[in-house]
């Protein structure tokens, strides 16, 4: 059991107090994928953290984010491996790995095998699940 649950007018309510992108709902509690090249972390190059939108979390760091040119923010690795799931989607015809928050459950995005080294790995998550916090 996760240690974070709450009902979907619970996340929708937290998502909204916090100014989530309008799509945050959707791509975290309903699997829902946003456009490619429309979120605002794809091309985002700060110093700092990504985190669970929905929970705080902390999923990545700014130094394994990297451009893969597929229209999601990429990373290479997890801030740690126990922040993320990994669980095998079949939806849309498709075999994938699935990503979520191991906190709260937030569908994050999918993890492919065709990154660059050192893992070979690429996180390809939605900016909607994200929540950036600058190094100072």
């Amino acid at each position: 059991m996760r240690s974070i649950q709450k009902t979907d007018d619970e996340w929708r309510a937290l998502l909204n107090a916090k100014g989530a992108e309008p799509v945050a709902f959707q791509v975290t509690r309903k699997a829902a994928t946003e456009r490619p090249y429309s979120g605002k972390y794809e091309n985002h190059w700060t110093s700092g953290e990504y985190h669970c939108v929905c929970c705080g979390n902390k999923l990545f760091d700014s130094e394994t984010k990297f451009d893969a040119g597929c229209g999601w923010p990429s990373f290479y690795q997890a801030a740690d491996k126990k922040a993320i799931e990994e669980h095998v989607d079949r939806a849309h015809g498709m075999t994938r790995t699935e990503t979520l928050c191991s906190q709260c459950g937030a569908h994050l995005g999918h993890v492919f095998p065709d990154g660059p080294q050192p893992t070979g790995l690429r996180y390809c998550m939605n900016s909607a699940s994200l929540e950036f916090k600058p190094k100072y």
